[in-house]
C-alpha cells in the first residue's frame, strides 16, 4: 500500500505562484514515474506533469514553461511549482504513482486563481 498526500493548494490571483507537495508513505525510489494530474469542474482529469526516477521531466502544452515538477527523495516528496497561474488552472489538484501494476493517488488539492 502506498499513501499520497498533497498540500499547498489555495487561493491565488492570477499571475501569482504556488508551491503544491505530495508526500508518499513509501521511497519514492519505488517508482518509475511520478505525476501530477487536475481536475476542474466538469472536465475530465488530465496529465500535468510527469517525472521519472532519472528525473526526466514532461509537461502537458497547457502548462509547458510555467509549471515544474522535482522531486526529493529523501523527503520522499514530489512538487509542482506553478508560476503565471490563469483562472484555466482552477482545478483539484492530484498526484499518482504505479506500483507493482496498481495506480495509487492522493486525495488531492483544490487550487483556486481569481482573475
Amino acid at each position: 500500500q502506498v499513501q499520497l498526500v498533497e498540500s499547498g493548494g489555495g487561493l491565488v490571483q492570477a499571475g501569482k505562484s504556488l508551491k503544491l507537495s505530495c508526500a508518499a508513505s513509501v521511497s519514492l525510489l519505488n517508482f518509475n514515474a511520478m505525476a501530477w494530474y487536475r481536475q476542474a469542474p466538469g472536465s475530465e482529469r488530465e496529465l500535468v506533469a510527469s517525472i521519472t526516477s532519472g528525473g526526466t521531466a514532461n509537461y502537458a502544452d497547457a502548462v509547458k514553461g510555467r509549471f515544474t515538477i522535482s522531486r526529493d527523495n529523501a523527503k520522499r516528496t514530489v512538487y509542482l511549482q506553478m508560476n503565471s497561474l490563469n483562472a484555466e488552472d482552477t482545478a483539484v489538484y492530484y498526484c499518482k504513482v504505479r506500483w507493482s501494476g496498481v495506480d495509487y493517488w492522493g486525495q488531492g488539492t483544490q487550487v483556486t486563481v481569481s482573475s
